[in-house]
């Protein structure tokens, strides 16, 4: 009998509130579960209506309809580490405490108490029956400077405080507390009382919309916990997915951005299929007898870059480009991101006036294939090495101003050179494969 290999994925759960922004609890769990491979189930304990605005009104599920959603995955599933985010009222904390204990779960506690956008999700009658009943069953508990100030009834502005606040937390029975940084230095901060120790994992702020960031960090936690991580590599994972998760957040509304945990996964797909795409690419090139008299001497690149392409480092091309070698087309080197400039500033400069524009290729310059390149419905533009200012970077600055002038991309950008600089035509596309094919016809074109 063939083994399940679902059997040996971790199965979680969170226990938390529904966002309809779809960027906090429920939704950001269960996204980062699927970023880390484990599958994920959930307890919803309350409906927000909620934007990146802040949270308009909340509708708390009974104690007993949470159970049941507990109750139901765990007598169905194996259960071994679940996550709280949300859970609003007192008699909704005391019933999670009585399924936790119940199932024996390992417990990881993000203690929400307001939303990034705005908005209390903890009534004051909760925060003592969470303290008193709730922190004493969690393996760990992943408070943010503020949420750790309250726990700790003092002020955390210092990373001092937050060592303070740590002991405080670790004193009402919690196995391991996690001071994140978003509100510090950037810095989060382990405590693990058994050992009286400290360890700091260093941050620094990045740019992005950063709501249900403490969602997804405690998500990001159990997922590794559940995958027999250590505390510390799972703090270092969670916080490193974090950042990625910001740094890819998009602006879906009109306050904060939510993070993005499938933000990266989605990523390293484009990025997959744009070096499938190049590779294919290469190898029509590589097929065709006709394309080589269109190498330069310098040689050729064919690129592509991923959607949302930053900089070069986004665009995959071959590593030391193509060569004409005994009359055939010869790639030198492997397809791979971030080895060609010169073909990643056309496609960049490309990219910003027209997303879709995604691939170029460059070949060598003569009348006789820009006349082909019009005879197939092109449209062509030019720059003059000469206007170039210095210390600007010749693709870049060339093709920006083609475009500029030209009021648009065009199906081809060349230039005629300049004192030890070879002319050049280009080829521009959505794809490499595609812009290969065009190429070879091109190719068929020239005697």
């Amino acid at each position: 009998m063939t083994e399940n290999p679902l059997a040996k994925t971790p199965i979680v759960m969170t226990i938390a509130g529904s966002d309809s922004g779809g960027g906090a609890g429920i939704a950001a769990d269960l996204k980062t579960f699927a970023a880390f491979g484990v599958h994920g189930t959930c307890a919803i304990t309350s409906v927000t209506a909620q934007n990146t605005r802040g949270v308009l009104e909340t509708f708390d599920l009974a104690p007993g309809a949470v159970a049941s959603q507990i109750e139901a995955v765990c007598s169905d599933m194996k259960i071994e580490w679940a996550k709280t985010g949300m859970l609003a009222s007192a008699e909704i904390v005391k019933e999670v405490a009585k399924q936790v204990k119940k199932h024996g779960l390992s417990l990881v506690i993000d203690p929400v108490i307001a939303a990034e956008a705005g908005g209390d999700l903890l009534r004051k009658e909760a925060l003592s029956v969470l303290i008193e009943e709730l922190l004493p069953l969690c393996k760990v508990t992943t408070p943010n400077a503020s949420e750790a100030g309250i726990l700790a009834g003092i002020p955390v502005k210092t990373f001092e405080d937050a060592k303070l606040a740590a002991r405080k937390i670790a004193d009402l029975g919690v196995e391991a507390v996690i001071v994140t940084g978003g509100h510090l230095d950037a810095s989060d901060l382990i405590y693990e009382p058994a050992s009286d120790t400290f360890t700091r994992i260093s941050g620094t702020f990045v740019s992005g919309g950063t709501h249900g960031s403490g969602c997804t960090y405690s998500a990001a936690m159990t997922a590794c916990l559940a995958r027999e991580d250590s505390l510390e590599t799972s703090a270092k994972k969670a916080k490193d997915f974090v950042v990625q998760a910001i740094q890819r957040s998009m602006p879906v509304g009109r306050g904060v951005g939510p993070v993005n945990p499938l933000g990266k996964t989605l990523e390293d797909k484009e990025r997959y299929l744009a070096l499938e795409d190049v590779k294919e690419a290469v190898l029509i090139l590589a097929d065709s007898p006709e394309f080589a008299k269109l190498i330069p001497e310098l040689g050729c690149n064919i690129g592509m870059a991923i959607p949302g392409a930053r900089n070069y480092e986004d665009v995959a091309a071959v590593e030391g480009g193509i060569v004409r070698y005994r009359g055939r087309t010869k790639p030198v080197g492997c397809v791979d991101f971030g080895v060609s400039r010169h073909v990643a500033g056309v496609i960049l400069a490309a990219f910003r006036e027209k997303p879709e524009i995604r691939a170029a290729i460059n070949l060598k310059y003569s009348e006789e294939i820009l006349a082909a390149c019009r005879d197939l419905g092109l449209g062509i533009s030019s720059f003059d090495r000469v206007k170039e200012p210095e210390r600007a970077r010749t693709m870049d600055w060339g093709s920006s101003e083609t475009i500029k002038e030209y009021g648009g991309v065009p199906g081809v950008i060349y230039d005629e050179g300049g004192v030890g600089k070879e002319p050049m035509v280009r080829l521009l596309g959505t794809g490499a494969s595609e812009l290969a094919k065009l190429a070879v016809e091109l190719s068929r074109k020239i005697e």
